[in-house]
């Protein structure tokens, strides 16, 4: 018996929705990194993104407007986003930011888009989500790659400038993760439609956590397709299709709403039994019956690279801005609580993963810009900007403490904190994503021959086992090279490449390169050694994904600071964190795979393959994390980078936070004249900063115009340590927010 057959008997069959999971989507860097040799070269001639005017000019526009019509904490504490946010949005195509210009869509870049998206993110989520899902998987897409030209001409001009709403229906209370196996059915029948009679589809379905399904005017709607009658033809199951209901169509229920942690956007509930429907509501038609899955995967790529990766790097800007300003104002014992060590760790954790997750969005857009789909980045985006977002989101909780728990409109977390779990749950969750996607597809689809083995060994044609041979020819020497090439860069870091022209970047790039070179001997030998039972190792699989992931990152990492940063000199504190953040994270992975491989003697031969006999890993530097907290309190370029999506509106808890932390930057020269003044001859009894200060002006000390400047700053102060105050019925109390708007007007 040849090999191909015995592996045949082995192996077990892929299914047609996972072969057509597998199938989707593009490949792109990632499948360097997977054969163990990072494409720098292609990394550094990808075309940068930037917004065209077009996009510039809708940003300080319209943006701008919504920004400012937006007062989330309002919003959070009602049931309905208010109608004219709504009216808005579509007046001015919030939600055809994809759609074609020939139908009166926007057709913004998705570097636009997600900027857009994660701008809105970072004032509302509410508002934010239910401007990404008509920009992400639904009905406008699925229309645009595979509906008709009647349908095409028909919906997307009314979605365009949101006359229509609409929603997509997958998910249902037995189908979740595994939305393949959705039991909604529609029956091939006949039926009466505009007085005739016609084959048509009778269907019944019961779907949960629809986003926009409330107010949604249309219905995208996922289901099985049967044919007992073979109406159609001779098969019984024809397979997942999808089609477009009109809200008002006889049968369709649309309405009740879901409570997503609070956060006020619509989404909810979709029922129907028995609707009879033409096969003109399919997309694309009759013909398209069955190619469902194939098409929600292909269209799935690009949306998740973008929306809820959005959504993380809002929350992380949003978190580092307020908490590097808080750091700085608040004092405590004479010092800004940012200057103690313990505040110092979670600071500069913050910012350098705030710099990781900016310069991760972009390479993902700009890829995505490139035309390309690929399913694996895009799931990598989508699992670790949310889990680093969440990670920022819950140390900027820990350093603001106090002042981040007591809701109010001046807390720029709170809302945050509630909306990023949403983000982790939806577009697959992301213990589906990491633990299943990452290295699944990554290994089907980035292998140079995997893919090509699989088909052949469940091939029946007759001239299988020769092809299959010529191809485990060319398996075995990839693999050979790739245990070579882990060998030199694991024992003779000396002989690593590197192309940098800059001298801090290169030991970094050099550290990438060995990770990816121990990546693909370690895949290799799992495949080989466990086979088809890797699909069920989890822990295992999800480790090799993670390295995959981290190394994308620093790629990511490395590009930004190469290309994009304003002062490199600023910026490298933030670069040097953010790359021995995924390094260590990306040696953590390995040595955790290696230390729980199954099978012994292949462990002790990854263990030489990839000089891994310890459990050590590389650690950040205290040494970094003092330089880094410290760069991350300046009034510096790199900081306004990297917080380029907060977007303050006068009064509001970002503007406050803001003008206090540039008013005590421009006091500190002062400041440190009143200590030393204090020093020399204190103030007794010292009631108050600013008696003190009148005091020294008395006496000379301090000039009209440095008095003003410190009490100025003082003021500023109090109002960003302070939090919002509510009566005991819990109705805001305003009086206070009437000062602050006195004060911020006055500077």
């Amino acid at each position: 018996m040849s090999i191909r057959k015995s592996l045949k008997k082995v192996l077990p069959p892929i299914s047609i929705t996972e072969q057509e999971a597998l199938d989707a989507g593009d490949v792109w860097i990632e499948s360097s990194i997977y054969q163990g040799n990072p494409d720098m070269h292609a990394l550094r001639q990808l075309p940068q993104a930037k917004l065209s005017a077009e996009e510039q000019a809708f940003m300080d526009g319209p943006v701008q407007t919504l920004l400012e019509m937006i007062n989330d904490f309002e919003l959070i504490n009602s049931n309905h986003i208010p109608k004219d946010v709504l009216d808005f949005l579509g007046k001015e195509k919030f939600f055809s930011m994809i759609i074609p210009k020939k139908f009166g869509g926007l057709e913004f870049s998705p570097y636009a888009n997600s900027t857009i998206v994660a701008t809105i993110a970072a004032r509302s989520g509410a508002v934010a989500v239910t401007v990404m899902v008509p920009n992400s998987l639904g009905p406008g897409e699925l229309l645009m790659h595979y509906g008709t030209e009647d349908q095409q001409n028909f919906w997307l001009p009314k979605l365009a400038v949101g006359q229509e709403i609409p929603c997509f229906a997958l998910t249902s209370p037995e189908a979740g993760s595994d939305a393949g196996a959705i039991p909604d059915a529609a029956i091939v029948t006949k039926g009466q439609w505009n007085g005739e009679e016609v084959i048509g589809l009778s269907v019944t379905w019961d779907k949960r956590y629809i986003t926009l399904a409330p107010i949604a005017t249309v219905l995208g709607l996922a289901f099985k397709v049967f044919d007992p009658e073979h109406l159609l033809g001779d098969k019984l199951e024809l397979g997942i299709t999808c089609a477009l209901l009109p809200k008002s169509h006889p049968g369709v229920e649309l309405g009740n709403r879901h409570d997503p942690m609070g956060v006020k956007f619509y989404n909810g509930t979709t029922r129907g039994k028995d609707v009879f429907i033409p096969m003109d509501f399919i997309i694309g038609g009759q013909k398209n019956i069955g190619k469902g899955w194939q098409m929600l995967v292909s269209c799935l790529g690009a949306g998740r690279g973008i929306s809820l990766p959005a959504m993380g790097v809002a929350t992380a800007q949003s978190a580092f801005k307020s908490t590097a300003e808080y750091a700085f104002v608040r004092e405590q014992f004479g010092l800004p609580i940012g200057r103690f060590e313990g505040i110092q760790e979670k600071l500069a954790d913050i910012a350098g993963k705030t710099f990781l997750l900016e310069a991760m969005r972009v390479l993902t857009t700009e890829g995505l810009g490139q035309g390309i789909k690929p399913s694996v980045v895009t799931a990598i985006a989508k699992y670790h900007m949310t889990e680093i977002g969440r990670d920022v989101c819950n140390s900027a909780m820990d350093v603001q403490a106090g002042k981040a728990i007591q809701r109010g409109p001046q807390n720029t977390l709170a809302n945050g904190y509630s909306a990023l779990p949403i983000a982790i749950t939806v577009e697959g969750a992301n213990i589906l994503t990491r633990n299943l996607m990452i290295f699944g597809q990554g290994a089907m689809r980035c292998h140079p021959y995997l893919k090509d083995m699989v088909d052949l060994i469940h091939s029946d044609d007759s001239n299988a086992d020769a092809q299959f041979n010529k191809v485990l020819t060319k398996t075995v020497k990839f693999s050979v090279k790739n245990a070579l090439r882990s060998m030199v860069n694991s024992y003779l870091p000396f002989l690593r490449s590197s192309d940098s022209a800059m001298n801090e970047v290169l030991p970094y790039e050099k550290r990438l390169h060995a990770m990816s070179a121990k990546l693909a001997p370690l895949a290799d030998l799992s495949l080989l050694v466990l086979g088809g039972d890797l699909k069920k190792a989890e822990l295992l699989s999800a480790r090799l994904g993670d390295v995959i992931s981290y190394v994308y990152a620093g790629m990511a990492a490395i590009r930004f600071y190469e290309q994009r940063v304003e002062d490199r000199q600023q910026a490298l504190p933030f670069f040097k964190y953010a790359m021995e953040w995924t390094l260590s994270q990306a040696e953590k992975a390995i040595v955790d795979f290696v230390s729980n491989f199954p099978n012994a003697p292949t462990r002790v031969l990854m263990r030489v393959l990839t000089n891994t006999y310890t459990g050590a890993t590389s650690k950040i530097s205290d040494d970094l994390v003092r330089e880094l907290s410290k760069a991350a309190l300046e009034d510096s370029s790199i900081k306004a980078q990297i917080t380029h999506l907060i977007k303050p509106v006068e009064g509001d808890g970002n503007y406050i936070n803001e003008q206090a932390f540039k008013a005590k930057h421009a006091a500190l020269p002062l400041l440190s004249k009143v200590q030393k003044a204090l020093r020399s001859a204190p103030v007794v009894p010292f009631i108050s900063f600013e008696n003190a200060v009148e005091k020294l002006n008395e006496r000379g000390e301090l000039a009209d115009n440095e008095k003003d400047i410190l009490l100025d700053y003082n003021e500023k102060r109090k109002l960003a340590v302070r939090v919002d105050e509510f009566t005991f019925d819990m109705e805001l109390v305003t009086d206070h927010l009437d000062t602050q708007e006195e004060t911020v007007n006055a500077a």
